[in-house]
């Protein structure tokens, strides 16, 4: 069945060369679209679902020292109760040079040497059991420390809920692409019925029925869309791949990382693209050949 699609034979339906050339560079374009719309959702899926991940395994600690103690001083006491709790794997007081680094990027060079730094504990959790919230800022109350803990679980719901985005977004994009395709196809149906009118008029009264005839454009459709699709995927891997490749480990960039496994998404595009314009030129045909006077 699929490889009848993909086969050229003469039909009974006469060819119009240029206009199905133009259509299948439309679905051509349509399906590289789709492709890469699939591969960048799943790719920043993987990114959104790393983050919060990592977000999830980490706290911070804002320590504010005594007036009988440095910052540092109250920062390492942190550290050191913090690294004793149940569900904490390791805990680290952040020094100036590392709080810079991180500020630098936002605030820039000029301003650091001035700027007051909060004195903050870096707080690794353990994967498979970590310490609430609750837990760390009870263990620094007992230690007669002043800190505020930030478990991320602000960001992280940010995180997640953009993933959901995501993904909501790249469906849409799926539906009006589906949507475009089977409308481009329902288009050419009805031109092709109409231009190939006595062709059709003398297969019914040869005895063909309406679903012989609806079958001859969801053939003729159905094998386009599938080479088109299959061309347009290719397309899409091609500049995929490249961008794997010159993105290194990493993918394109750490925002968005790519895998050359998220290509094989790719197999089911000229499949689609065939099933959507069958089924659009089977009810079109069907539709206006049902509506003969």
């Amino acid at each position: 069945m699929i490889g009848a699609l993909f086969t050229r034979r003469p039909g009974l339906l006469p060819r119009d060369s240029g206009g199905e050339r133009w259509l299948a560079v439309v679905i051509g374009v349509l399906c590289f679209l789709a492709s890469v719309a699939a591969v960048g959702a799943l790719a920043a899926d993987r990114a959104a679902h790393g983050w919060a991940g990592r977000l999830r395994d980490e706290a911070t600690v804002q320590v504010r020292p005594r007036v009988d103690e440095t910052g540092p001083t109250a920062a390492g006491r942190a550290a050191e109760v913090l690294a004793g709790v149940k569900g904490v794997a390791e805990a680290e007081a952040m020094d100036r040079k590392t709080a810079e680094a991180l500020l630098r990027p936002w605030v820039g060079e000029a301003v650091l040497p001035d700027l007051p730094m909060p004195y903050l504990v870096t707080v690794r959790l353990d994967a498979e059991a970590p310490a609430s919230a609750t837990t760390l800022s009870r263990a620094l109350a007992e230690a007669g420390l002043d800190a505020t803990v930030d478990d991320h679980s602000l960001w992280r719901g940010e995180v997640e809920r953009s993933a959901g985005v995501v993904a909501a977004l790249a469906g849409a994009a799926f539906l009006l692409i589906a949507a475009a395709t089977a409308a481009v196809i329902a288009y050419a149906t009805r031109a092709g019925m109409a231009a190939q009118a006595a062709v059709i008029e003398t297969l019914s009264l040869n005895g063909a029925t309406d679903g012989y005839v609806a079958g001859l454009f969801q053939r003729r459709f159905g094998g386009l869309a599938a080479r088109a699709g299959a061309a347009g995927a290719a397309g899409a891997a091609l500049l995929l791949a490249l961008a794997r490749l010159v993105g290194g480990a990493g993918g394109l960039t750490p925002a968005l990382p790519l895998a050359f496994g998220d290509l094989l998404i790719l197999i089911a595009c000229p499949l689609a693209a065939c099933g959507v314009a069958v089924a659009a030129a089977r009810f079109t045909a069907l539709a206006k050949l049902g509506g003969r006077g």
